[in-house]
C-alpha cells in the first residue's frame, strides 16, 4: 500500500479520558437526537447511525479520528471527492459574491450553466432543448412529469421499470416500483405500469445477457399487439401512457445495468407508438459510467433528462431537467408552469458551472473507464475466492457485489449484507497495520447487493485498498 493511502490514516493517540469523553458526548448526541428527530428521512438505516465530523477525498472521519474509505460517496453525489478544492473554492467566491437572489430574476451562473448543458445534449443527440433547474432529484421528477403531462394533453399515466426508483414526493413514488414507498400514504391511482428490466443474473436460464434483453423488448412490444392488451388504441393510433421513465443503470435496485443492445429496441417501440423516454441520470450522470450521461453508452435519443446530485458534488442542492425544444419551449411550458423559491439558487448553479467546465477540461472518460476495469477485476477475483458473493459487474465506476448464500452462490442473503456495512462501521478493519471503517450501501431487489460508487478521484491505491478491506469484511461475515 503506498503512502498516498497510508498518510490517509494517521492514529490521533487519544487518551482513554479523551476517548470517554467523545464516547460519553456521541451518547449525548444521540438520546437527542431518538427524542427530537424524525426517522421519516432515511437515517436509521443501520442499527447504531453514524455520526461523522469531517470528510476529505473517500474518506469519511469520526470524532475519534477514525477514517472511513467511502464507497457509495453520498449515493453518487461526490463523484468528485469530498472537500474538492476546485468546487469547494467555487462556492466560497459565490458566497462572496452573490450568494442569494430570488427567482424572478437573472444570474450569470444560471444561464450559462443551462447553454453548457443544453449545448452539450444537442451535440450528442441532435436535439435542441432547454434546462429548467430545481433543488432535489424528485423535484426534479416532478416538473418531468408535469413537462410530459402537459405535451401529451393531460395523460397522466407513465411506464417504469420493476426495480426503479425516481424519489419519493407522491408523484415520483407513483412511479416508483417499491410498495413500502407508498403503502402508508393511500392509493395510488396513477401509478405506472412496470415493466421487467433485463437482470440476467436473475434471468431466466439458458440465455445470453443480449437474448434476453431482446426477450424484455419483445415482451413490452406485445402490450401493443392488440387493443385487448390494454394500453394501445390501434384505430387512433394512441397509446393510453405519455413517457417511459428508465434508468439507464438501476440504482437502487441493485446498479443493474442492460445488455448494450436493450435500449435501441425499447425506443423503437415507444417512437413506434407515440411514447416519450424520460432518462432519469440523477444517480448516474456525470461520469459514474464513464460518460457525461450513462444513457450515452446505449446509442438512443432520450426526450428528456432528469439530473441531479453530483452537478454540484453535494455541495449546494441541485437539479434539472433538459427536454426538447418542442416539450419545454415558452410558448407550451410558460413562466410559472412549475416553480421553487430556490429551483436557480447562485449557490448551486456556480459550483455546477464550475463542475461542468473541470469535466470538459479533464479527460474523465478515459480515466474513470480505467479505473472502473480495475476495480471490477479485483471484485471477480473476490468472487472467485468467496462463494457468498454471487455476481459482480460494473460500468465505469459503478460497480456491484450481489451477496448470496455461500450453498448455491445464488440464494439472497441480505442478513450478511446487513452484517457487513455493520462490521464496516466498527473501523477495525486491518491493512498495512493501519485501521479502517469501510462506508457501504445496500440496493437491489432482495436488498442483498452492495452498490460501489466510489470517488472518480480515487486512487489505484485506494481501489487496492477498498478490495482489501472487502476481502475482510467478506471472509469475517461468512465465517460468522
Amino acid at each position: 500500500m503506498d503512502n498516498v493511502v497510508l498518510q490517509h490514516d494517521r492514529s490521533t493517540g487519544a487518551s482513554a479520558a479523551t476517548r470517554a469523553g467523545l464516547a460519553a458526548e456521541e451518547a449525548r448526541l444521540l438520546a437527542l437526537e431518538a427524542e427530537y428527530c424524525s426517522h421519516g428521512d432515511t437515517v436509521h438505516y443501520t442499527q447504531f447511525p453514524k455520526i461523522f465530523s469531517g470528510c476529505e477525498g473517500s474518506f469519511m472521519l469520526d470524532a475519534a479520528g477514525n477514517r472511513f474509505l467511502d464507497l457509495q460517496m453520498w449515493y453518487s453525489a461526490v463523484n468528485f471527492g469530498y472537500a474538492n478544492p476546485r468546487l469547494n473554492a467555487a462556492l466560497k467566491r459565490q458566497i462572496d459574491t452573490l450568494p442569494q437572489v430570488a427567482s424572478q430574476y437573472l444570474h450569470r451562473e444560471k444561464i450559462e450553466l443551462a447553454a453548457m448543458i443544453a449545448k452539450d445534449a444537442e451535440a450528442k443527440f441532435g436535439a435542441k432543448g432547454r434546462v429548467h433547474f430545481n433543488v432535489g432529484g424528485a423535484q426534479a421528477v416532478e416538473d418531468s412529469l408535469k413537462i410530459v403531462r402537459n405535451a401529451s394533453n393531460g395523460k397522466s399515466l407513465m411506464f417504469a421499470f420493476e426495480g426503479g426508483y425516481h424519489g419519493r414526493t407522491l408523484g415520483a413514488s407513483a412511479i416508483t416500483s417499491s410498495y413500502r414507498y407508498r403503502r402508508r400514504f393511500g392509493h395510488f391511482g396513477e401509478r405506472a405500469q412496470f415493466i421487467p428490466f433485463p437482470y440476467h443474473f436473475r434471468g431466466p436460464k439458458g440465455m445470453s445477457k443480449e437474448e434476453y434483453g431482446e426477450h424484455c423488448v419483445a415482451q413490452f412490444a406485445r402490450l401493443f399487439e392488440s387493443e385487448y392488451n390494454g394500453v394501445w388504441d390501434p384505430k387512433l393510433g394512441q397509446a393510453e401512457y405519455a413517457a417511459f421513465y428508465v434508468e439507464p443503470l438501476q440504482g437502487t435496485g441493485g446498479y443493474v445495468i442492460p445488455p448494450p443492445n436493450f435500449f435501441q429496441g425499447l425506443k423503437k417501440v415507444l417512437d413506434d407508438h407515440g411514447i416519450l423516454l424520460v432518462v432519469d441520470e440523477i444517480q448516474m450522470g456525470f461520469y459514474r459510467t464513464g460518460r457525461l450521461w450513462s444513457i450515452e453508452h446505449f446509442g438512443v435519443q432520450p426526450d428528456v433528462i432528469v439530473f441531479g446530485k453530483a452537478v454540484t458534488n453535494g455541495l449546494n442542492p441541485l437539479s434539472g431537467v433538459w427536454a426538447k425544444e418542442a416539450l419545454i419551449n415558452p410558448t407550451v411550458f410558460p413562466a410559472g408552469s412549475t416553480h421553487s423559491t430556490f429551483n436557480a439558487n447562485p449557490l448551486g448553479t456556480a459550483v455546477a458551472l464550475e463542475a461542468m467546465k473541470m469535466m470538459a477540461e479533464e479527460q474523465y472518460e478515459p480515466m474513470v473507464m480505467a479505473k472502473g476495469a480495475y476495480f471490477l477485476e479485483g471484485l471477480r477475483d473476490l468472487q472467485r475466492r468467496h462463494r457468498i458473493v454471487g455476481d459482480v459487474d460494473g460500468l465505469g465506476m459503478a460497480l456491484r457485489m450481489e451477496i448470496c448464500e455461500a450453498h448455491d452462490s445464488y440464494t439472497p442473503a441480505k442478513r450478511l449484507v446487513d452484517l457487513m456495512c455493520d462490521e464496516g462501521m466498527k473501523a477495525d478493519l486491518e491493512v498495512a497495520g493501519r485501521r479502517y471503517g469501510l462506508v457501504l450501501d445496500i440496493g437491489g431487489y432482495h436488498k442483498n447487493v452492495i452498490t460501489l460508487a466510489p470517488a472518480l478521484t480515487m486512487s489505484y491505491a485506494e481501489i487496492d485498498l477498498a478490495i482489501a478491506l472487502l476481502d475482510q469484511l467478506l471472509a469475517r461475515v461468512a465465517a460468522a
